[in-house]
């Protein structure tokens, strides 16, 4: 029993200091080549592990009441999909960015946000059912805008197959929603309630365990060729937060939470599932930015944290 009130104290303990423990853990990941190594095989396991904790222990009435939404979800997945990624391509592009980089990050905003947003709109009080809904369908969706972006903006054929990918992206959503539709099933009744503070911590692991995989070889990138590196580290914060701020902008008439959350799935995109649609087509200089623009996904929250905190609260004032 013993043992069990620990871990438990100690998962209560990583969710209470969720947003520093992220950001501390891209660093261990940068910091510690053979760590990273270790955990690289455990990246796919690790996000699908967050999101499935995460709708678990989600208001799914509330979720369904966002999926009613057809217009305002149409109206964010097109932002998301279609019209970001043409105003990021054309904002770096006027700006004299190296051909590789406008490539990253054009790809970067035509790819659906994070898995893990959901998760990161717990941790900062904003509307996590809302971010489900944008994460899925946006996710579905990008099999049939990311391949004709990506050939009118930048002349990039993928060579993979629309079916195949859907698959894919089903696979994985699908897979995801009937875990988390398992485990509300066979837990009791009123346990996940009872123990959310304890599934934020098992989502932080996954996190971290995710945030330090994903950094396996930068270090060796970042020795090689310090200057490029620094310049997408600099290009990852500045468009994360530009993307951010646009969309929470663009969707304030919503109200402030949604506003946020709507901001926060705009500024963190899923490039690893570009990475993946990519495999050996990927230009290296390409995969350094999609490893260092992890960086601010684990780094801005913990930074962002008491201003969304102060924007929710005035709302409530």
């Amino acid at each position: 029993m013993e043992l069990i009130h620990g871990m438990s104290a100690f998962l209560r303990w990583l969710a209470r200091h969720a947003a520093v423990l992220l950001a501390v853990g891209v660093f261990a990941g940068l910091a510690l080549p053979p760590l990273a190594a270790l955990l690289r095989p455990l990246l796919v396991p690790a996000i699908s592990l967050t999101l499935v904790v995460t709708i678990a222990r989600l208001d799914w009435r509330a979720m369904a009441g966002h999926g009613r939404r057809i217009g305002l979800t149409a109206l964010v997945v097109g932002w998301l999909l279609l019209v970001s990624p043409v105003v990021v391509w054309f904002v770096a592009d006027a700006l004299g960015a190296p051909a590789a980089l406008v490539t990253a990050l054009t790809l970067m905003a035509a790819a659906p946000a994070i898995m893990s947003a959901p998760a990161f709109a717990l941790i900062l009080g904003l509307d996590a059912p809302l971010a489900v809904v944008v994460v899925t369908v946006a996710t579905l969706a990008t099999p049939f805008t990311l391949p004709p972006v990506a050939l009118a903006l930048l002349d990039l054929d993928i060579d993979i197959g629309v079916a195949e990918l859907m698959l894919r992206l089903a696979a994985i959503i699908g897979g995801t929603f009937a875990a988390a539709y398992l485990f509300k099933r066979l837990a009791p009744d009123g346990w996940i309630a009872a123990r959310t503070a304890e599934l934020d911590g098992v989502a932080v692991v996954a996190l971290l365990v995710f945030a330090v995989g994903i950094m396996d070889g930068v270090t060796a990138r970042l020795v090689e060729r310090p200057g490029f590196v620094m310049l997408c580290i600099a290009a990852a914060f500045a468009a994360n937060l530009a993307l951010q701020a646009a969309g929470a902008l663009i969707f304030g008439p919503t109200g402030i939470s949604r506003a946020l959350t709507l901001g926060l799935a705009s500024g963190n995109r899923n490039m690893g599932l570009v990475l993946a649609v990519l495999a050996d087509k990927a230009d290296f200089d390409v995969v350094v930015f999609f490893a260092v623009g992890q960086l601010p996904m684990y780094i801005l929250p913990a930074l962002l944290r008491p201003l969304y905190r102060r924007m929710l609260g005035a709302r409530n004032a």
